[in-house]
């Protein structure tokens, strides 16, 4: 019975060899029962075939039985113990009562106490490793080695027998009707080397090694069965591979004659007369690639040939193995006409590849060149106007770098036509007797040609770049000025503010205000030269827009609100120095009435100081409260209002001192009482 007959009952695992033993060495049987019935005809089947694995000698030991009843009824349990009375390939340890052998009712954590855990599964708390579908895949690939390796040898056997004849004639017949078995012998064998290497390592069960024990052993598996069997097969194959070794050499000899004579006709012929005809490089990619896909269909119809070659020199090479010596002289001699033939003509498909593939390469690069030069021409022709100086430096750096790209496709250009005239020179030595000086001729002066006509745009290019950089340049620097000038205007613009807003002191003394009024010219000096610097940057402009030809985008912009803002300044910076040498006289006369000058009476007394005094600083206070009024109507004060005012207290409050002094001096009696 074999198990791919019975392959779905095994599958349910009705019963199993786990490769566990009891401690009398005798195999363990599990039969698991589960909670659907059990099919007693089938388990029947599953014993029949699991007993009939081991040898005679396992099964003279006996069996142990486990019948796992946990998740079953007891009627089927009694049914599988009844059905086991009537197998007869048990022997039972411990022969009694009716049913000829002993029954012991257990649970699954007791049956420690007659079998050793390690021999038992994980589902009775054991450790013995068991892989129900591996054991059974591995049982499979043991019964198809056994079944093809007896078919093998018989057939083997038949062939090998039927050379071993006599009669010339008949052992040919029989070589050529059995000449090829059913399987494949190496397969066979690699299968039953394979099949042993298992069965030796003891992993028949899927285990990886460790102690537990296999059911695949010498004692369910006979290892001695396999290396029968492997013995006898490598024994009848290698008388095989000689017979089949002699009919073959025999037959290659004949064929090899045969070959080689065809192939050197072809090439010494056909194959000559195709290169002897193409010698052309083309003048442009496209007939560059014609050449080069005719070139592969002659590589193609050649290949075919040396295709013949090689196989026909493996051929000779296995036979000069041989040694045989009747042959050793012709096959040598075949081997060096053959080698010689097809080495000059792979050879010459070489050169002529190499040169084709360097003329596409060079008309590659010049196609590329002359694109370059097309793009870097129209950039040149058109005329840009570019919005600001950055945009000029984007375009002259984009000219810069498509002519250095230009300088290395035309070293490139230069370095594949060299290359390219070179392998023409050699052309020669392959021409078969042909002159192809003219042929040679039209492809070097092509050359030639496209290199100078490149060398002659290229310097075309370079000019017109030349010119464009220097008028560029130029724009940038028109650009930069008409920036520098727009700034000059920002710059005046805050000077002004600055101006107004935080020069409103006029100083508490005459000495601080003098200060202040040295420190505001030089800041008018300032203001003064960056007007300057304005001026100077729009007239530069000018210069540069006659030179480009063109109008400047702030000479009607720029220069006006230069002068409008630097008018302002003007008139702002005057009423400050006024303000300043107004603040300067009244600081001054107070400061000498204010002093005690016991020594020039008379001139504390003069009245008309005291009254100079009072119409200055009147005039001062009606002053701060005057704003700059500008040549287009609008005005502007100095500072806040409350800076105003701080500014007019502190004036106010001298004013004070003075008048206090001036009533002093008229009633010093009264003054003197009241103090």
């Amino acid at each position: 019975m074999e198990a791919s007959v019975i392959l779905p009952i095994l599958k349910k695992k009705l019963a199993f060899l786990s490769g566990g033993k009891d401690r009398r060495s005798g195999l363990i049987l599990t039969i698991p029962l589960c909670l659907e019935q059990t099919n007693m005809d089938e388990l029947s089947v599953t014993l029949d075939y699991l007993l009939s694995i081991p040898s005679e000698k396992c099964k003279a030991r006996g069996f142990t039985v486990i019948v796992d009843g946990r998740k079953s009824q007891w009627n089927v349990v009694k049914t599988v113990v009844l059905m086991l009375q009537k197998v007869t390939h048990f022997c039972f340890w411990k022969e009694k009562d009716r049913l000829g052998f002993e029954v012991i009712l257990v649970s699954a954590n007791k049956l420690t106490r007659y079998i050793e855990p390690c021999q038992l599964t994980e589902d009775f708390g054991g450790s013995l490793t068991y892989d129900h579908m591996d054991w059974l895949n591995k049982r499979l690939v043991f019964e198809k080695f056994t079944k093809e390796s007896t078919s093998l040898l018989d057939e083997l056997a038949l062939i090998n027998n039927g050379s071993d004849k006599g009669n010339q004639q008949e052992k040919e017949r029989s070589v050529d009707l059995n000449f090829l078995p059913s399987v494949d012998p190496e397969t066979v064998l690699q299968t039953g080397h394979e099949l042993l290497s298992e069965l030796q390592q003891r992993r028949f069960n899927g285990s990886d090694g460790g102690v537990s024990w296999s059911p695949m052993d010498d004692e369910l598996l006979a290892q001695p069965q396999v290396m029968k069997l492997l013995d006898s097969l490598r024994e009848q194959y290698t008388r095989y591979q000689e017979v089949c070794r002699q009919r073959s050499k025999r037959t290659q000899l004949e064929e090899i004659q045969q070959k080689v004579m065809q192939v050197v006709n072809w090439l010494e012929g056909p194959g000559s007369e195709q290169l002897r005809a193409q010698w052309g490089i083309g003048d442009s990619i496209r007939a560059s690639q014609a050449l080069q896909q005719k070139h592969e269909e002659i590589e193609s119809q050649h290949s075919e040939w040396f295709a013949v070659y090689v196989e026909l020199n493996q051929q000779i090479a296995a036979l000069l193995n041989a040694g045989d010596e009747e042959d050793l002289v012709e096959l040598k001699s075949l081997q060096q006409q053959l080698s010689d033939v097809c080495y000059r003509q792979a050879s010459q498909l070489e050169f002529r590849q190499n040169l084709l593939q360097a003329a596409l390469e060079f008309h590659g690069v010049a196609q590329d060149l002359s694109q370059q030069l097309d793009g870097l021409l129209g950039m040149l022709c058109v005329d840009v106007a570019p919005a600001d100086g950055a945009s000029i430096q984007q375009t002259l750096k984009l000219l810069e770098e498509k002519l250095k790209s230009v300088d290395v496709g035309l070293q490139g250009l230069r370095e594949k036509g060299q290359g390219l005239l070179d392998q023409i020179s050699n052309q020669a030595s392959w021409a078969y007797g042909k002159d192809v000086t003219i042929e040679n001729k039209e492809n070097v002066d092509h050359i030639q040609g496209v290199m100078e006509d490149m060398q002659l745009r290229k310097q075309r290019c370079e000019d017109m770049v030349d010119v464009r950089r220097l008028k560029m340049l130029q724009m940038v620097q028109l650009f930069k000025c008409e920036e520098d000038a727009a700034q000059a205007v920002e710059w005046l613009s805050e000077l002004l503010d600055a101006l107004l807003k935080t020069h409103i002191r006029l100083g508490d003394d005459a000495q601080e205000t003098k200060v202040l009024l040295e420190k505001h010219r030089k800041f008018v000096d300032v203001a003064q030269s960056t007007y300057d610097y304005g001026r100077q940057l729009l007239q530069a402009t000018v210069v540069l827009c006659q030179s480009l030809r063109c109008t400047s985008r702030s000479s009607g912009d720029t220069l006006p609100r230069l002068n409008r803002v630097w008018k302002q300044f003007t008139i702002a910076s005057e009423e400050r120095v006024h303000r300043l040498e107004m603040a300067i006289a009244f600081h001054s006369n107070a400061e000498k009435i204010l002093q005690d000058c016991p020594e020039e009476p008379e001139a504390i007394n003069d009245e008309e100081q005291f009254d100079e005094i009072e119409a200055v600083g009147k005039s001062l206070l009606d002053r701060l409260t005057v704003p700059v009024v500008y040549p287009d109507g609008t005005e502007q004060y100095f500072g806040s209002p409350s800076d105003m005012a701080s500014t007019a207290e502190h004036i106010r409050d001298r004013m004070k001192l003075v008048s206090l002094k001036r009533q002093q001096l008229r009633h010093p009696e009264m003054m003197t009482t009241e103090s």
